[in-house]
């Protein structure tokens, strides 16, 4: 059995906690920020997929929603040997701060060698996520690698 690894990431967004949330509950919304698609299907059980672009495909399922406050799912990617569909769990904690939020990132269950690729990929994408949880407009599906 290969060690896991927890990594964390922390980002403030200029919008409350209910835009952050919609952003991470509905298709289209999180389809904006990360992926090319998403299905979301936001209740204990549901599907949760994302096709980014060039086709590497995430999947899981979601394990708790509270409104407004956090976002639990599994995540992997179909088709790999170290981080299967559902293999690690994605935990987003949504914090009151002043007129925005705090969002609190946690993956849990990553093999020691997927972090850094893992950390790179939130690093990009929780930024793109203040984009348009704040309104605006964060461009194209950046490319792969």
């Amino acid at each position: 059995m290969t060690d896991t690894v927890e990594l964390r990431v922390e980002r403030r967004i200029a919008a409350p906690r209910a835009a952050v949330y919609r952003h991470l509950t509905d298709s289209v919304e999180w389809a904006r920020w990360q992926g090319e698609s998403a299905e979301i299907e936001p209740v204990a059980g549901g599907r949760f997929r994302l096709v980014m672009r060039g086709g590497a495909t995430v999947e899981g399922r979601f394990v708790e929603l509270v409104p407004d406050q956090r976002v639990t799912f599994t995540w992997g990617w179909r088709g790999s040997p170290t981080v299967p569909p559902g293999s690690s769990t994605v935990d987003i904690e949504l914090v009151t701060d002043g007129d925005g939020t705090i969002v609190r990132l946690t993956h849990r269950g990553l093999p020691a060698e997927d972090v850094a690729i893992h950390r790179l990929g939130w690093e990009m994408y929780l930024p793109r996520l203040a984009i348009v949880a704040a309104g605006g407009d964060p461009g194209p599906e950046p490319a792969p690698g």
